[in-house]
């Protein structure tokens, strides 16, 4: 080893050990100990974004707040979320005159009302709700840290009475980030969809949106470069990105600078309409939780990112066990196109999940369902992306004692789940049960209501042992004798960190 590289050495050792920083050891002559593996820590911060719930003036939303409790965390804390709507007015430069008006002082880049939350949590384990009603509502931008970071997760849920996407409408918020797949939107002239951007932080996002259909990249207009100012959310109408009409369209996010949150709200005429999130990356095998056992219609959507053909098996996991949807065997997804095919009434009464696995070489794909439940005028949609496994642990928020169901998949192997319910937002103590689901299979559970329940609670599902699990949770009412039901996948909600466990070294000066 030359002097050079002694120096270098001794120097990075050296400011370790001023600025407080650990240096990770290795085994070596000098009999130093090994690094430590790495402990699993509670996450300090999470960042949340909702998109603006209705244009409806009937609109009525609900937002949820939960964290569940979770040991090492910090003493103290806070979840809030804020209007993203007025903090874009003062970013756009108008906070003086805002500041003006309501008689205060600028404070950190906000107006007064900014600066009031639209929802604060109040501890771990029990949810906070709060109203809003009509068309006005703005989206949200959200942070939590401390004891109230691990596992935050927070939902709207709209309720529309009459007109286009008329019954529930369910959307988690979501993580900002630099990429989304949406596949299952539509430019078709029976469905009003928007791609909603949110940006959360203090700069401008530079976001570009593609759309594929059944022969590839559609030709889009303005779908490029769009800018997305600091703290405000941005519905983009899909039909002004293009002008072909297609039943069955994939939407491509990506951020060019900044980052975003992303959602689809997909709205039909005829069929009600639900919120369409992101699928889980592209990747070779999916997994679509928890369809429910009444619906009368399933579309599966599949788009496969790249130039290679993908060919699927596809398999319905059901209660009894794994089966073959007649006639639909397999799946061939042609690169750089969306495919879709019709399952019809593929459930004949019983839960399921879809479960898509390579029939060869592995191709990563991109896939929902839209799922249709009811006859006639009484019909309503909700959309199921590919999603990310339970994991340690995950929580579906909002729900309530009779309209709330379960779904659980394990598709390779045998499974133990804990589920918690907590305690209900306006009353009520938290309860926990066990469950076992058999490789192969999906049970929809009877899940555990909070004893003296009152108001809404959140289920949290955690992995015990055996392989990996998906779920769904399904809420259901009922509105002017339409079926309205909202589905939201329950991926794992990525609250602990793992941080290697290390010790100072400062024998590296002395070499």
């Amino acid at each position: 080893m030359n002097r050079t590289t002694l120096s270098l050495i001794a120097g990075v050792g050296a400011l370790a050990a001023v600025t407080g920083f650990a240096a990770l050891t290795s085994p070596d002559a000098s009999g130093a100990s090994p690094a430590k593996a790495a402990a699993e820590l509670p996450v300090e911060r999470t960042s949340l974004v909702c998109p603006a719930p209705s244009s409806s003036d009937l609109a009525e939303t609900t937002y949820t707040s939960f964290t569940p409790v979770t040991k090492g965390t910090a003493g103290d804390g806070k979840a809030e979320l804020l209007s993203a709507g007025e903090e874009s007015g003062a970013a756009a430069g108008d906070k003086g005159a805002k500041d003006k008006k309501a008689g205060k002082d600028e404070k950190a880049g906000r107006t007064a009302a900014a600066d009031k939350p639209v929802l604060t949590a109040e501890e771990p384990g029990k949810p906070v709700t709060e109203d809003a009603s009509g068309a006005d509502s703005p989206a949200l931008v959200g942070t939590a840290d401390g004891k109230f970071a691990p596992g935050w997760t927070v939902q709207q849920t709209t309720q529309v009475a009459a007109g286009t996407g008329r019954g529930l409408q369910g959307v988690n918020c979501t993580a900002p980030d630099t990429e989304f797949w949406f596949p299952g939107a539509s430019t078709a002239p029976d469905r009003t969809d928007y791609v909603h951007l949110t940006n959360p932080d203090d700069s401008a996002a530079v976001v570009d949106i593609e759309l594929y259909g059944k022969d590839g990249a559609l030709e889009t207009t303005v779908g490029e470069g769009i800018t997305v100012q600091p703290h405000s959310g941005e519905p983009i109408l899909l039909s002004t990105l293009t002008s072909e009409k297609q039943d069955n369209v994939t939407v491509h996010v990506s951020v060019r600078s900044g980052r975003v949150g992303a959602s689809v709200q997909a709205l039909d005429d005829k069929l009600g309409g639900d919120w369409l999130a992101a699928s889980v990356d592209p990747t070779g095998s999916v997994v679509l939780p928890g369809i429910p056992k009444d619906a009368t219609a399933v579309r599966l959507v599949v788009f496969a990112p790249g130039e290679a053909d993908a060919d699927l098996k596809v398999r319905l996991a059901s209660p009894s066990g794994s089966i073959t949807p007649a006639g639909n065997e397999t799946l061939h997804v042609k690169g750089g196109m969306t495919s879709a095919v019709d399952l019809g009434d593929v459930m004949r009464g019983e839960p399921g999940s879809l479960v898509l696995t390579p029939s060869d070489h592995s191709v990563p794909v991109v896939a929902a369902v839209r799922v249709v439940r009811g006859k006639g005028a009484a019909q309503e949609t909700a959309f199921i992306p590919a999603g990310r496994a339970v994991g340690k642990r995950a929580t579906a928020v909002d729900n309530t004692a009779k309209g709330t169901r379960l779904s659980v998949t394990a598709p390779s192997a045998t499974a133990k789940i804990k589920v918690t319910a907590s305690a209900g937002s306006e009353g009520g103590s938290a309860v926990s049960k066990t469950y076992t689901v058999k490789s192969g299979t999906t049970q929809e559970l009877e899940v555990p209501v909070p004893s003296g329940l009152k108001g809404t609670y959140a289920l949290t599902v955690e992995t015990v042992s055996g392989g990996p699990v998906y779920a769904s949770r399904t809420l259901t009412s009922s509105q002017d004798g339409v079926s309205a039901f909202t589905v939201q996948t329950l991926p794992d909600d990525r609250g602990m960190v793992a941080v290697p466990e290390a010790d100072e070294d400062l024998s590296v000066l002395q070499k």
